[in-house]
């Protein structure tokens, strides 16, 4: 069950609450009886390796015909190590 926080409007107390999906939102500050407001935070997702770009998976030419394994291999890992960079180049 997924876990949300909370704000009180007039105190500005701040707690968590383990709730169902289907469970309706806390509306009552435990605190003061103000109402709440859920807090909404970043959600930290780091995409690692190759497969998660639109350009992943297309060939570099043009051709139909399939890239031969040895080429592929090398080319891929090569797209790895790019991507595995930039994405640590990036979150730093």
């Amino acid at each position: 069950m997924p876990t949300y926080a909370y704000a009180c409007r007039d105190c500005d107390h701040r707690f968590e609450a383990v709730q169902s999906f289907s469970d309706d939102s806390l509306s009552i500050c435990p605190e003061c009886d103000g109402s709440l407001r859920k807090v909404f935070n970043s959600v930290g997702v780091v995409f690692k390796g190759g497969g998660f770009y639109r350009t992943d998976s297309r060939s570099a030419s043009s051709s139909s015909t399939p890239a031969s394994p040895s080429s592929d291999s090398s080319s891929s890992s090569s797209t790895t190590s790019s991507s595995t960079t930039s994405t640590a180049a990036a979150s730093a």
